[in-house]
């Protein structure tokens, strides 16, 4: 299948939607998940107009890798979390929603489950604390 130009992230790249951005380079963005499934959930996404795993180059997977390892240790210092989860879907039978190439980074603490996915919509306020709070873990 094509890329769709219009989907969600293709969006917030350029601009036409807004998130709460935690980190960005020349090649990656990494943001608040809007319908998060635990505190402190970001996504990391391609620059790039990219499918998913199987249309990404090799250089575009390192450069999400690079930031994935990144926002996760930040996420976790941010948290004080005791792991985390990442997960990667592709196409519509292996769970993704959105069809642009996006890792899920998601903080983990001993005993607490994660949250049921796409279930409910974060206030923005949260979602600006939560990505300040990454932020400020990766300036450290």
């Amino acid at each position: 299948m094509p890329y769709e130009t219009n989907n969600v992230f293709a969006k917030i790249l350029r601009g036409e939607l807004p998130a709460h951005k935690v980190y960005e380079d020349a090649d990656t963005l990494a943001f608040m998940d809007i319908m998060p499934r635990c505190e402190g959930h970001t996504l990391v996404i391609p620059k790039a107009p990219v499918r998913n795993v199987l249309d990404a180059s090799p250089a575009q997977l390192a450069a999400c890798m690079k930031t994935v390892q990144r926002v996760a240790a930040a996420a976790m210092k941010a948290f004080n979390a005791d792991g985390f989860t990442l997960l990667q879907a592709n196409e519509g039978a292996g769970g993704q929603v959105v069809f642009h190439l996006h890792f899920h980074v998601m903080p983990r603490w001993e005993g607490k489950s994660l949250g049921p996915a796409a279930s409910k919509m974060e206030k923005p306020e949260t979602l600006a604390a939560s990505a300040e709070k990454i932020k400020k873990a990766l300036a450290d």
